[in-house]
């Protein structure tokens, strides 16, 4: 498994990808985003409300940048195989970050060991590092526009 910058990238598809998800709280986000790596078969069901008992317990630490979370949790929660997942919200959410709330951009993970954890944070930093990539992401109308806006020139 790559640890380079394009490493979520192999991972990202039409399975793990949606686009102007309307939600009404950081739970429903990261509600909707768990679906989708259950529906992929990345994870258990339990994985969704581990990401959620997480982020209660530790507040939001998710939120990683402004307007950006990474709700995850650890492999042994139900995580089947590594894979990432990304939505993008029709109206931005409060997680409860004072410094980068509201999240408008959610991806998740899930990692079955501690290694590939840390490559997939490492990656996903890469990724979102790009403020080009991310309001491309962020401007995206559909699944194939967000695509394009992750892949590698």
């Amino acid at each position: 498994m790559s640890s380079g910058p394009d490493y979520p990238n192999h991972f990202l598809n039409n399975d793990t990808v949606r686009v102007g998800i309307a939600v009404s709280s950081w739970q429903d986000a990261v509600s909707v985003i768990g679906e989708v790596m259950f529906a992929a078969g990345l994870v258990e069901k339990r994985y969704i409300t581990a990401m959620k008992n997480t982020i209660q317990e530790l507040g939001p630490y998710s939120v990683i940048a402004p307007g950006i979370a990474m709700p995850h949790a650890r492999p042994e929660d139900g995580v089947l195989k590594p894979g990432f997942a990304l939505i993008t919200l029709a109206k931005p959410v409060e997680f409860g970050n004072v410094d980068n709330d509201p999240v408008d951009i959610v991806i998740a993970f899930g990692a079955n060991d501690k290694e590939k954890h840390i490559q997939a944070l490492a990656a996903i930093a890469n990724l979102l590092g790009d403020e080009e990539v991310v309001e491309k992401i962020r401007n995206a109308k559909t699944i194939q526009q967000l695509l394009k806006a992750i892949s590698p020139d």
